[in-house]
C-alpha cells in the first residue's frame, strides 16, 4: 500500500481519513482542493482497493456530472485503473487457476475487494489459448499477451 501513498504524494494529491458514512461511501477525491478521503477504520483490502481507485479519479481530473452515463464511465475507468495497478498478471492467473474463476475468492487471494477483480476480468481477452491484457484495435495492439495452454511452445 506504501506505493500508492508514494504515488499520491508525487501526484501532490492529499490524502484524509475521515468518517463519511453519511455520504454513503468509502472514499471520494475532490478535484478542487486535490484531495482524497478515505472512511477511517476501513480493512487493508478495502483501503488500498479504494485508495487506487481515488488515484485514477486523481491522474484523470475525473468531476462529478450531472449526467449518469459520465459518472459510470468515470468509475467503470476507474477501477479498471486500480486493477492492473494492484493485480499482476501472475498473481491473477494462479488465484484464477486456484479459485476457478470465482471472483469473491479471487479478490481475497489477491488481497482487493471483488469489484477490482471483475474490473481487471474486463480488460482481459481470451482468445483461444491466449489471454490478452487491454487489447485494442490494429495487430500486435495489447498491454500484454499470455499463454494459457501447457503445450504452446513460443
Amino acid at each position: 500500500m506504501k506505493h500508492l501513498y508514494d504515488m499520491a504524494r508525487a501526484l501532490g494529491v492529499s490524502i484524509e481519513h475521515a468518517d463519511l458514512t453519511e455520504h454513503d461511501r468509502d472514499g471520494d477525491y475532490c478535484a478542487e482542493t486535490n484531495t482524497i478521503r478515505l472512511q477511517q477504520g476501513m480493512t487493508r483490502r478495502l483501503a488500498r482497493s479504494v485508495l487506487a481507485h481515488e488515484l485514477a479519479h486523481a491522474i484523470f481530473g475525473d468531476v462529478p456530472s450531472m449526467f449518469g452515463p459520465v459518472n459510470a464511465k468515470q468509475e467503470r475507468r476507474a477501477d479498471e485503473w486500480a486493477a492492473l495497478r494492484l493485480i499482476t498478471r501472475e498473481d491473477y492467473r494462479v488465484a484464477e487457476a486456484l479459485h476457478g474463476g470465482h471472483a469473491p475468492a479471487i479478490a481475497v487471494e489477491l488481497d482487493v475487494m471483488p469489484d477490482i477483480v471483475e474490473a481487471y476480468q474486463r480488460v482481459l481477452l481470451r482468445v483461444g489459448d491466449v489471454v490478452y491484457t487491454r487489447p485494442r484495435m490494429g495487430a500486435g495492439q495489447w498491454d500484454a499477451r499470455s499463454y494459457v495452454a501447457s503445450e504452446h511452445v513460443a
